[in-house]
């Protein structure tokens, strides 16, 4: 079989990036452009600024990537971009950009969806990872329990019913005072402190199914630290910040061990941009450890947003035969694809 080259487009939220990948597996070139400090002012994401970014890095990123990886447009077998879900706007500009490009080139075209990319990093970075395997994906949007099969087939099992885990992170995050983006930040100073210091609910903990709920916890930070500073008590952050993270990854590592234990899994993954955070990291790899199953760590770099991810599931999919049309919409919610 020849070698096959894709080239990713990502750019479904604050992060342009475009990567060439060889054969679904080996990353010659994984460029991202961050937004961080231009929003950074705001305390989050604006989608309209964040889509006017992309168009500004769209195309010096295509020539970036191809220099980076040392081949030219016509070395490119397929090109890859991310469809859904994301902000509409920003979702727009990478998908138009990589559709002008295969039709100028008159190569296919593949739409990826931007969660099944995020687990798929775990195949990329273990090929031989069996399947099915469970997923635990956490982002700032999403956190989800989710069987793998196949790059078309996941089956979702659970889901959080209201704040995704990322989302608790950074309200909290701005609650202590921490600095955007505030989930890296509350996960480094949760190292500092003491897990047991206060007494945070775990929501649903012991509830049967595989939803989650955070803004209980939310709520209850934000109470802890409004009564300590009506009482002039101070609130050590260190410690607060460490005791929101274990109540935190006590119900994701419960929920996934439950999980896999009725579905008869014994491999799981880490996926998603909190995928990256210590606690929960290390959480997992413990439980795993005392059950002898195995669990996959996405490298860091294919943790957060990134075409690399979009490029090596483009590659499986253009192996499966999938074609998208030019006229294939952007969508800002979309379900993981359960075809077989």
């Amino acid at each position: 079989m020849s070698s096959t080259l894709v080239l990713g487009v990502e750019t479904s939220c604050d992060e342009t990036s475009v990567a060439l990948v060889r054969d679904g597996r080996e990353i010659l070139a994984n460029i991202i452009s961050s937004q961080i400090e231009i929003h950074r002012r705001f305390g989050g994401v604006v989608p309209e600024v964040a889509s006017r970014q992309h168009v500004l890095a769209i195309n010096p990123l295509f020539e970036e990537a191809l220099g980076a990886a040392g081949v030219g447009w016509a070395d490119v077998t397929a090109i890859a971009a991310t469809h859904a879900p994301g902000l509409m706007g920003a979702l727009l500009v990478g998908l138009v950009a990589a559709k002008a490009a295969a039709w100028s080139l008159d190569i296919p075209f593949i739409g990826v969806h931007h969660l099944a990319a995020h687990i798929w990093a775990n195949v990329m970075a273990n090929p031989d990872l069996d399947r099915p395997f469970l997923c635990l994906l956490v982002s700032g949007g999403h956190t989800s329990l989710v069987k793998v099969e196949g790059p078309r087939h996941f089956t979702l099992l659970g889901e959080t019913i209201d704040d995704a885990v990322g989302e608790a992170y950074d309200k909290t995050a701005r609650l202590l005072g921490l600095p955007y983006p505030g989930g890296p930040e509350l996960d480094r100073l949760a190292a500092e402190g003491n897990p047991k210091a206060y007494k945070l609910p775990r929501a649903m903990l012991n509830e049967p199914g595989y939803q989650f709920s955070l803004s209980g916890l939310k709520t209850a930070v934000r109470r802890l630290i409004e009564k300590s500073a009506a009482a002039g008590i101070p609130v050590p952050a260190a410690d607060l910040a460490a005791s929101f993270q274990a109540a935190v990854v006590d119900v994701l590592v419960a929920k996934a061990t439950r999980a896999a234990e009725a579905e008869g899994l014994t491999t799981l993954a880490l996926a998603g941009g909190v995928a990256a955070n210590r606690g929960l990291r290390e959480a997992l790899t413990r439980r795993c450890a005392e059950r002898g199953w195995r669990l996959s760590l996405p490298p860091l770099a294919l943790c957060t947003d990134n075409a690399a991810m979009i490029a090596g599931l483009g590659h499986e999919l253009y192996l499966e035969g999938v074609r998208s049309p030019l006229d294939l919409p952007a969508a800002s919610r979309l379900a993981l694809p359960r075809e077989q």
